[in-house]
């Protein structure tokens, strides 16, 4: 943008202007003042403030401030690790951003959890903060994800009778130019641009990335790149001048609540301050320093309300009033109490919504049902029910309805805004689950093979499954991800894997393994209305009941509404009770494809093999596994992945620790062969995979004892 004409003080400018009045004039100054004085108390007290890592918006302020007095109560910001001046903005007082400075108790976004400038807040008369991580670049999926929810619930009707008038909402992603590098940004601004989002994508370019510059860093400014994304508007001016800055966001603003699509601003700005306190100034910035102090938007910005006609010693009394606030609320701070250890473990999860099972497992006259179509039959009660609740992933819209038929038809049962296909990005797919549950749609999306989950793990593990927990319990990202999963007839090596180890080793998601077609409606719909993210994995083999030995897979499909609490496990096959009082008996402890290699194994063994389906891994029912394991003093853990360092091996040695003097026997494991991938070659396959002969042949040598 050029330069902006200065604004005369006799105009009475409103907020929606692209000029400030002198109120917001006088309150813009003493806030960049106050940022300023932050930034100097911290390196004053650094013994004190440097104790958590930190980073402070010097040289930021003009752009910050400028754009948090255009957000209103009805927006979305995901704030980045500088942005504390956008923070005072927006309406936080010093000692709050303090509080989490010192990691207190009070710290109105974590309680002490989370690092400096990384908000969480829902407040009244506040824009909506959603969790922010630290991972850099990573907020531009979750923000663009709420950007799709705030149009998907428009689409739906859905909106407040403001948010759907003036007060249209927006997205905010703030993000500094050596993130826009990140290859999850360009998936963000990808499903911006292709479904014309309202979203601003602003840019802090300072050149510098930690301690690469930006010459190192890449080709081109990302004012230039955003010109590759056709649809994506794109602003650029001086983010170091708070008039410019102030005129520009008003306009990217004015784009978005007009609906006419997705804006990238790109504002320049000098680094002034520490990269953080970790990695200080002195140690890279040599003579570079020197030069972006030229850039200082205090100064400048002073110069300037001396220009509008603000006399000196108003100025000065802003500046002396900024000090004051900023000493006092530093005092106060450091007096605020400290979390209580005791808590360190609460929010893990939100309190889950099942309790009970509920409903109708076998109704009269209900005919037997495929695995998928219970799948399909649960969805499409949840779509039915909640208008709030939408599905979408690669290839799951349209004609086909999913690779496996999962998703056939519900594309043109309830329209292309709620089912639809998604490019080929599993990142955004799992990552824009936690900004559509922000604001409040309700959001399953399905992987299309457990292999391709792997690009998805950045958002999974530090957007989703971090969120509860360290926003004091907040947002919890309710979230069902679905991902077919499993090896069966020469599938091959990307099509066929078992992943639920490494999923287990995310703190704070669930993860769902139905084995039958009821389980399977009734733990759907259980993982749709839990608060927190749950991932479903649903064994392709298992699907339509091909596999010889997986037909009572295949069961009466259970009512609409059926439900199962999530961490309940089963007992699919009882051991004979004269049997197990002469200790005659054991039990396989299993899940997903073992459940049938254990109940065609155990037919060698009439009345002696207890089988427990534990359904869900996590959270996982071990009071179930502790009394199977009582009453039979005999385990085998059968799991289909390999067997080294797995779940299985994990829980084996759990059993071991806890039920050791009720055991007769060592806990017996069984899992596929220790290789990277899954072979092409069915016979190769064959020999890589647990089958009921390995079973049996375990089971023999287990019953023994």
């Amino acid at each position: 943008m050029s330069t902006q004409t200065a604004p005369t003080l006799e105009t009475d400018f409103t907020a929606a202007t692209t000029q400030p009045n002198r109120h917001t004039l006088a309150r813009a100054y003493r806030l960049m003042r106050t940022a300023d004085e932050m930034a100097r108390l911290y390196e004053e007290n650094k013994a004190i403030t440097a104790k958590y890592v930190h980073a402070t918006a010097r040289g930021h302020e003009a752009i910050q401030l400028a754009t948090a007095f255009h957000l209103t109560p009805q927006d979305y910001a995901a704030p980045y690790y500088r942005d504390d001046a956008m923070l005072l903005g927006m309406g936080l007082q010093p000692y709050e951003l303090m509080l989490q400075l010192m990691a207190k108790r009070d710290d109105p976004f974590s309680g002490g959890r989370t690092y400096y400038c990384h908000p969480s807040l829902r407040r009244a008369g506040f824009p909506v903060i959603p969790h922010q991580s630290s991972a850099t670049g990573m907020q531009a999926i979750p923000a663009t994800g709420i950007a799709h929810g705030i149009k998907y619930l428009e689409s739906q009707g859905l909106l407040s009778a403001d948010a759907a008038a003036s007060d249209f909402p927006v997205s905010l992603c703030s993000i500094g130019d050596g993130a826009m590098t990140e290859g999850e940004v360009a998936e963000a601004l990808q499903m911006a641009v292709l479904h014309q989002l309202p979203i601003i994508y602003l840019v802090q370019d300072n050149d510098w990335g930690i301690s690469a510059t930006s010459r190192e860093m890449r080709a081109m400014d990302a004012y230039e790149f955003a010109a590759g994304f056709k649809g994506l508007h794109r602003l650029q001016f001086d983010g170091a001048d708070f008039l410019a800055s102030y005129a520009g966001m008003g306009e990217a603003f004015d784009y978005v609540r007009q609906r006419q699509g997705p804006v990238l601003v790109h504002a320049k700005c000098p680094l002034l301050g520490h990269h953080t306190s970790g990695v200080r100034r002195e140690w890279y910035r040599g003579d570079n320093l020197a030069s972006h102090t030229l850039n200082d938007p205090l100064p400048r910005f002073h110069q300037q309300m001396l220009e509008l006609g603000f006399a000196e010693d108003e100025l000065q009394a802003l500046g002396a009033q900024a000090r004051a606030t900023v000493e006092a609320d530093y005092q106060r701070a450091l007096a605020a109490p400290a979390p209580d250890p005791a808590t360190f473990q609460d929010h893990e999860f939100a309190p889950p919504a099942v309790m009970e099972e509920a409903g109708e497992r076998s109704p009269a006259g209900a005919d037997k049902a495929l695995m998928v179509d219970a799948a399909l039959h649960a969805v499409d009660d949840i779509l039915r029910e909640f208008p709030e609740a939408l599905f979408y992933g690669q290839d799951v819209g349209g004609e086909l309805g999913g690779v496996f038929r999962e998703a056939a038809l519900l594309a043109k049962k309830y329209g292309d805004a709620r089912v639809f296909n998604t490019p080929i990005q599993e990142a955004y797919i799992v990552g824009s689950t936690a900004g559509m549950s922000a604001v409040g749609a309700k959001p399953i999306v399905e992987i299309q093979f457990a292999d391709y989950i792997w690009p998805a793990l950045n958002q999974l593990v530090e957007e989703l499954s971090k969120s509860c927990y360290l926003s004091n319990g907040k947002f919890p990202v309710q979230s069902l991800i679905r991902v077919p999963i499993g090896a069966y007839g020469g599938g091959g090596p990307y099509h066929s894997g078992s992943i639920e180890s490494t999923l287990l080793t995310i703190r704070g998601i669930k993860v769902v393994y139905p084995s039958n077609a009821a389980d399977m409606k009734g733990l759907m719909r259980a993982a749709f209305l839990d608060p927190n993210p749950v991932v479903m994995l649903e064994h392709k083999g298992l699907y339509w009941s091909k596999v010889p030995g997986t037909e009572d897979a295949k069961t009466t499909e259970p009512a609409a509404g059926y439900v199962i609490p999530l961490g309940k496990a089963a007992i699919v096959q009882e051991a004979d009770a004269e049997k197990l009082r002469n200790g005659e008996t054991c039990v396989v402890v299993t899940y997903g494809m073992g459940v049938y290699w254990a109940k065609s194994a155990s037919r060698q063994f009439p009345g002696q093999v207890e089988i427990l389906d534990l359904r869900t891994l996590n959270p996982l029912d071990f009071e179930a596994v502790q009394a199977a394991v009582i009453r039979h003093g005999k385990v085998l853990v059968l799991t289909e992945e390999p067997l080294m360092n797995s779940f299985a091996e994990s829980l084996a040695g759990r059993i071991q620790r806890h039920c050791f003097q009720r055991l007769d026997a060592p806990v017996f494991t069984l899992g596929a062969a220790n290789l990277p991938a899954i072979a092409l070659n069915v016979d190769l396959e064959r020999q890589m995979l647990p089958n009921a002969d390995k079973v049996a042949a375990m089971l023999s040598e287990l019953l023994e004892y």
